[in-house]
């Protein structure tokens, strides 16, 4: 296959270990990563920067030619100010979960992340890289890991960027968020039919890399 047509996308819940994979992967493979979770959280800063959050009406007005751009050092930017460091608090985690149930929302976002991706290789990780944004990508990848190694994961996340929360909460954070990204009606959380399944729960990172690897080799 042409290196620039190779898009390799990795679903899975929160904590799963999409972030880390994702830029291994990226780095391996010469390419690109396409964090489409920081794109709704960028979206979720905004609104709730501007007190939108929770008016229907002026979340679609938002979400409308939204200037959502990414450079090629990864940084995410709505219009010209980088927002990259201002996206990873738990509020902007819990209203991107949230957000990003609104179709008009979704719609929005999808065509940038498509026009992101090409020319590849790259790496897009999120929830639904497989199955509604890049269908046809040539290797799709779903991770997942039990709950508690998945809220262990942003636990050490959180800590690492100076925010420190009880594992119970982060648990059922996680638990919540899983629930309402499994269920929403617009582009649920799922592995794609054919995406290759991984558990990472026991594995290490470099292990998670070869097995995907392999997969991508064989294309």
């Amino acid at each position: 296959m042409n290196r620039e047509d190779l898009i390799v996308t990795i679903d899975g819940p929160a904590g799963s270990g999409k972030s880390t994979i994702a830029r291994g992967l990226a780095e391996r493979l010469g390419g690109r990563r396409l964090d489409t979770g920081a794109m709704y959280r960028a979206f979720a800063h905004e609104a709730v920067t501007r007190g939108v959050a929770e008016d229907h009406r002026a979340l679609l007005h938002l979400a409308d030619g939204f200037p959502l751009t990414v450079d090629a050092e990864g940084r995410v930017l709505v219009g010209d100010r980088d927002v990259t460091d201002h996206i990873r608090t738990p509020e902007i985690s819990s209203w991107a979960s949230r957000l990003s149930v609104i179709p008009e929302v979704r719609a929005a976002l999808v065509p940038i992340q498509r026009a992101l991706a090409l020319p590849g290789p790259t790496v897009a990780e999120g929830r639904d890289m497989g199955t509604v944004v890049f269908p046809d990508a040539p290797v799709k990848i779903f991770l997942t890991a039990s709950p508690e190694a998945r809220a262990r994961r942003r636990q050490e996340e959180l800590a690492a960027a100076g925010t420190v929360i009880a594992f119970e909460l982060v648990l059922a954070d996680q638990i919540e968020r899983d629930a309402r990204d499994e269920n929403r009606a617009v582009a649920p959380l799922k592995p794609a039919a054919d995406a290759a399944l991984l558990d990472t729960t026991e594995m290490t990172i470099p292990e998670v890399l070869d097995f995907i690897l392999a997969i991508v080799a064989a294309v």
